[in-house]
């Protein structure tokens, strides 16, 4: 016999039996209506009541010889969920054992119905008693849990930006403490002022049973979906079965989903992901609650076991969750927004540098892509000086901003100067060639009035042929002299030759309009020319060089948070050299920010082999590393980047790399 089975009122016990007539006794009495009353085992008396609470009458003579009858309720005693009562007197050393067991009460062997009815009772409201102390332990511990639980997510989700890592994380977060065993989430989109002209972009979904590739798709914002009907109405919508909805719902369920990847949609939780002026964001769908979070559901098919509906429970606990993430997902986009606000205005910057500089179109972008890649080839290189560099998100795009702003205070830079591709601006040339071309012409009318004069005096021969000779030099002259003027206006290195024909143009003379000698170059025009190298004058080198301090000064005036707050402070010392000898401070080595270290051999690099600058022809790659070399040698830049920058060929980095 096991001990979930009752003896049979007819069956004669082993023994006599102790409880003779009080089974049918206990039965007929209207007091205990409503509990069962059996005999598992020959010993044990069972009442038990409607919430599957037991209590055992168990005779005190069966004590040391045949307690073992209550072993196989064992676990049941230590759960409290079965007491006991002996009836008859247990021997002394039997009580503390009795007690380990469960005992609540000792009865006489022949107590009244009274006694007994008194004693189960009092079992019975012990029981209970024990279970809601018990309850609401569990309950505590579990409200503590989940509070544990959401002050976790709530940290999760106001440290992540990342829309797509915080959508995911929302979905995760939201069906781990409901229990929902697959999830979606829906983005509002548009930017009409009524909610009814927006889309609902199905974003993310995930799901513990079933493994498929899912798309991205798009449905209106209306009642017809359920996810629409939750973004319109701003509520939580809780169905136990979608498969059974009420016949006056105005959304309905579409299985195609379910079909196509073998699963079945039950239970089913929506909430709106609302910002802090309760506008729609999203919405938040949870699907199938589990008995067991472990349980892997069944495939498409029949109303499966392990799903629950979500109860009012859970509803509490998206409600909060829901809140927390609106308000994440509302800072996360306000981030977004203001992350390519930023971006945007860096990169209209660019353009009107470009604009107003069209001859270095493209070097801001190339720089700053290649110092990205320096930047990034310093934390893979094995180099002793650079082996501890690890770049945040946050240093590479301070210095990608640095780097595409770096020559931004052109603006700032008279246009003819910082567009100057010569030594003589256009318009000077242009006032020599008129010069000489009207000293050509005092020339041609000087000799034609001698030739006149020689006519008239009635001259020899040899006079007119003297006269030609004569103005054939000097025409010459000017040819010469020009052509001086106009080599010497190249962007070359100047030799002592160059020099000494620009000097001896310089002291020529011609006579003007009026006949008042004038000198074919002035002072100014003999400075331009007499540049030794490229084609500024120390003054316009001077002014070209202010940038990097009207680039600070633009900069500076940018407030770009604890995040990008170096960003001036790189891009104003680009132009440093580690001896010193750069501008605009004259920093010296460590003082020079190693992102502007990096700038600077990207710089240096492309404004070599730019194919766009009138001023100069584009170098080879050899020829350009070679300068860099050179340039370490000086005490220029750093030579350790530099190695690095060629040993992993960053040039290879840009989008169009020229080698």
């Amino acid at each position: 016999m096991t001990p979930g089975e009752a003896i049979g009122e007819g069956a004669p016990p082993p023994w006599n039996d102790p409880f003779r007539g009080r089974l049918e006794t206990m039965r007929a009495d209207v007091r205990l209506a409503g509990r069962f009353i059996t005999r598992p085992h020959p010993l044990i008396l069972a009442v038990r009541d409607e919430g599957g609470n037991q209590v055992h009458l168990f005779p005190a003579a069966g004590w040391d010889g045949s307690r073992g009858a209550l072993a196989p309720f064992a676990s049941d005693y230590a759960a409290g969920r079965v007491a006991l009562i002996v009836l008859g007197e247990l021997p002394r050393r039997g009580i503390d054992e009795a007690l380990s067991q469960g005992l609540v009460a000792t009865l006489p062997l022949e107590a009244s119905a009274d006694q007994v009815f008194v004693a189960l009772a009092g079992a019975f409201e012990l029981l209970a008693s024990r279970q809601r102390s018990e309850h609401r332990g569990e309950s505590l511990d579990r409200y503590r849990a989940e509070i544990g639980k959401i002050v976790e997510i709530a940290q999760a989700l106001t440290t992540e930006r990342k829309i797509e890592r915080l959508l995911a994380l929302i979905l995760e977060k939201c069906r781990y403490v409901t229990g929902a065993d697959a999830g979606s989430i829906y983005v509002v989109e548009g930017d009409s002022p009524e909610i009814t002209e927006r889309m609902l972009r199905f974003s993310h979904t995930q799901n513990d049973s079933v493994s498929f590739d899912s798309r991205e798709f798009r449905i209106p914002v209306s009642e017809r979906s359920m996810s629409g009907y939750v973004a319109l109405k701003r509520t939580l919508l809780n169905i136990a079965d979608v498969y059974d909805l009420p016949a006056d719902a105005p959304y309905g369920f579409d299985a195609t989903f379910d079909r196509a990847i073998g699963y079945r949609t039950q239970s089913m939780l929506c909430a709106p992901l609302l910002s802090r002026a309760g506008e729609v964001l999203g919405v938040l769908q949870l699907i199938n609650r589990k008995l067991v979070s472990s349980t892997k559901l069944a495939e498409f098919g029949a109303e499966s076991t392990q799903v629950i509906a979500f109860d009012s429970r859970t509803e509490d606990l998206l409600t909060t969750l829901a809140s927390f993430a609106g308000v994440a997902l509302e800072n996360a986009v306000l981030a977004g927004e203001n992350e390519r606000m930023l971006e945007g205005f860096v990169r209209a910057s660019v353009a009107a540098i470009e604009q107003r500089d069209p001859t270095t179109s493209g070097h801001s972008i190339r720089v700053a892509t290649m110092s990205v890649g320096l930047a990034r080839a310093l934390e893979r290189c094995d180099s002793s000086e650079f082996r501890s560099i690890v770049w945040s998100s946050d240093d590479i795009l301070e210095l990608e901003y640095a780097s595409l702003l770096h020559d931004f205070g052109k603006i700032g830079v008279r246009e003819d100067v910082l567009l100057k591709a010569k030594k003589l601006y256009p318009q000077q040339l242009e006032l020599i060639r008129s010069r000489f071309s009207l000293a050509e012409r005092t020339l041609d009318v000087d000799r034609l009035s001698r030739k006149l004069e020689l006519i008239q005096a009635n001259a020899p021969p040899e006079a007119f042929s003297l006269l030609e000779e004569q103005y054939a030099f000097r025409k010459s002259a000017l040819v010469n002299s020009l052509e001086a003027v106009c080599r010497c206006n190249e962007p070359m290195l100047l030799h002592g030759g160059d020099f000494a024909a620009v000097e001896e143009v310089a002291r020529g003379r011609y006579r003007d309009y009026r006949g008042e000698e004038q000198p074919l170059l002035t002072a100014d025009e003999l400075a331009s020319l007499s540049v030794t190298r490229g084609s500024l004058t120390a003054d316009e080198l001077s002014e070209v060089r202010s940038h990097v301090l009207h680039t600070h000064g633009f900069l500076a005036t940018i407030p770009w948070g604890r995040k990008l707050r170096n960003v001036p402070s790189i891009a104003v010392a680009h132009h440093e050299r580690l001896n010193g000898t750069g501008y605009p401070h004259g920093l010296h080595g460590v003082a020079i920010p190693l992102q502007a270290k990096i700038m600077s051999v990207s710089d240096i690099f492309d404004a070599l082999t730019a194919s766009d600058r009138p001023y100069k022809r584009a170098v080879p790659l050899d020829r350009a590393l070679d300068i860099l070399a050179m340039e370490v040698r000086d005490g220029h830049i750093d030579g350790e980047l530099v190695r690095i920058f060629k040993e992993a060929r960053v040039w290879l980095t840009l989008e169009h790399p020229v080698f």
